[in-house]
């Protein structure tokens, strides 16, 4: 699909969190030949979907990093080159950054502590899993970051969230801008039993005078007050058997929303000095609960803004000679007095905005020690803000979900496949989702004249081949499969080069690359390991299917390279709101 830029470049970095896969063990267990950045997404590797997104949003050139482990680094830069995806993004491609000292099993926070990291990084920037699937464009984002806390870089002489003056470089003036966050919902149409869940509690930003426009960001934007997983939430519940709110909380924000059924998509918009934050707290180990949920606490919580070391983060700024005699300006309404000037009305008895700060200032400051009228009050920590953008969930709405499990990597995989094909959606006249490929069947030479595929659901990629009396319903099928007699597939994932036998019936299931199933094979809900051979006649339900190397013959039974293990649900957790 071409890729116009919509904006000019936003000045934004981009970290692109290029993970181990864990959870997707099945096809990710040999992260030096197949990492998890290259597991298709609806026919596309999944680390397209990020790029594209940040190229759409005007982020090019050296200014994306794909931060990777260098065990995975050769498999990355050969997937750029060759694959076709991922070679008709914009031309330079983005840069492959592979720390030494980044493993498998690093967490999110100490990877923007790594010197490879705090050197690539020059101004603010972005945080992105490799797993994110995001329809609302990026600029979005952008455009209600600025406006809540750059200040669209001071142009518009607005005022940030602590009632200074935009003057500086995007919205620098004595303090320093907040961050953003983006979370959305897991109940609705688009629900994955045992899905991972966060809890945030969240306060209304203050009211809009002027009501946004139409498909603005704005009305689903709220102060963020804390952050945690599900899972440490019952950790903690299960300690203290209840959940514990501290009075200061409920002092500063009498108003707080308990969400308990959304997903951090770990979508960040970070000021720069946010690197100075996580180097400073070296125990943050985690962006996400860490770093975000310490940030949001200090904003409520006394004395931690020092704790972490905010006071310090203020001070380093990097301002260029311009800056540096803006600010030397007083703000406009300081130096005139527009009411002074008026022809309309009487003044007399009128005392102007200028002298109600001189009185005000007499009656506060006439205590200081030097008897001036304009002694600075000493300062107090001021913790910048960090809003959260709640995705809502609509019903044919804009997806926002990360696909880092089987079970989701289906589900995102089998929506993607309903989208209008582009030259569907031109011969309508109506607009074409970034996601949607050029055909839905790109080889209809390959299906044979006695077979039903389902076109309004299904996807099927180059060179695929169905031979007669198959029936392929909601199924995402990769390239160069071969799909043999009498097959039946409904709401399956085939990546490339899978080969099914005769009289198979598959249902719910998702097949490495280059696997193999056997005649009349029936599979539900389950897994095949790339490369794996499926015996003929096996029934199986909630199983994984994979290859364990340096079993010792006669230390297993005879069907070893065949392990199925129930799948099991993660805990809900607590519900503690809606």
């Amino acid at each position: 699909m071409p890729h116009a830029h919509n904006m000019p470049s936003p000045g934004f970095q981009a970290l692109i969190l290029c993970g181990p896969g864990v959870s997707l063990n099945t096809f990710t267990s040999s992260p030096e030949e197949f990492p998890k950045a290259l597991v298709p997404i609806a026919n596309r590797p999944m680390i397209w979907y990020p790029l594209d997104w940040c190229y759409r949003l005007g982020i090019t050139n050296a200014a994306i990093h794909l931060v990777t482990p260098p065990s995975s680094f050769a498999a990355i830069e050969a997937a750029l080159s060759t694959d076709p995806h991922l070679t008709s993004l914009p031309i330079p491609r983005a840069d492959i950054l592979a720390p030494e000292d980044l493993t498998q099993n690093t967490g999110t926070a100490e990877i923007l502590r790594l010197p490879e990291v705090q050197a690539v990084i020059t101004g603010d920037f972005l945080v992105l899993p490799c797993d994110l699937i995001c329809e609302v464009a990026g600029e979005a984002f952008l455009e209600t970051w600025m406006i809540k806390e750059a200040g669209l870089g001071g142009i518009t002489g607005s005022r940030d969230s602590f009632g200074r003056p935009t003057n500086g470089s995007l919205g620098e003036y004595d303090g320093r801008r907040g961050g953003l966050g983006v979370w959305f919902q897991t109940k609705g149409d688009d629900s994955v039993k045992g899905e991972e869940t966060d809890f945030i509690a969240t306060s209304s930003a203050l009211p809009m005078t002027v009501a946004p426009p139409k498909g603005s960001l704005l009305p689903h934007i709220s102060h963020l007050l804390y952050s945690i997983s599900k899972a440490s939430l019952k950790d903690i519940t299960d300690e203290k058997k209840v959940f514990p709110i501290r009075h200061s909380l409920v002092r500063k924000h009498g108003h707080v929303k308990l969400l308990s059924s959304l997903r951090d998509a770990h979508i960040y918009f970070f000021p720069f000095w946010t690197l100075d934050l996580v180097k400073r707290n070296e125990t943050f180990d985690s962006i996400s609960e860490d770093l975000v949920g310490w940030w949001a606490k200090a904003r409520w919580q006394d004395g931690l803004g020092d704790k972490l070391g905010f006071p310090d983060g203020f001070v380093k700024t990097r301002r260029t000679q311009n800056d540096d005699m803006t600010q030397q300006v007083p703000a406009l309404e300081d130096e005139i007095d527009l009411s002074s000037m008026t022809t309309t009305g009487p003044t007399n008895g009128m005392t102007t905005r200028r002298e109600q700060r001189v009185l005000a200032s007499r009656i506060r400051e006439s205590s200081g020690s030097d008897g001036g009228f304009f002694t600075k009050p000493t300062k107090k920590t001021v913790v910048p803000p960090i809003l959260a953008y709640v995705h809502p969930s609509q019903s044919g709405g804009p997806i926002v979900r990360r696909a880092d499990t089987g079970p989701l990597l289906l589900s995102v995989s089998l929506r993607l496949a309903k989208l209008k094909a582009i030259n569907e959606s031109a011969g309508q006249q109506l607009p074409s989702s970034p996601f949607a490929h050029k055909s839905k069947i790109a080889n209809p030479a390959g299906i044979a004249q006695l077979c039903t595929v389902t076109k309004a659901d299904c996807l099927l990629g180059d060179h695929v081949i169905v031979e007669e009396k198959s029936v392929i319903k909601e199924s995402v099928v990769g390239a160069n499969c071969h799909i043999k007699k009498g097959v039946r597939l409904t709401r399956c994932v085939l990546m490339d080069g899978v080969v099914v036998e005769d009289g198979c019936q598959l249902s719910g299931s998702i097949l490495g690359k280059k696997s193999r199933i056997g005649k009349e094979v029936v599979l539900r809900d389950c897994e095949v390991q790339g490369g794996h051979l499926v015996s003929d006649g096996t029934e199986a339900r909630n199983e994984k299917f994979m290859t364990f190397e340096g079993l010792e013959n006669g230390d297993d039974d005879d069907d070893s390279s065949q392990m199925g293990t129930d799948a099991v649900g993660q805990s809900e957790g607590v519900e503690l709101g809606a």
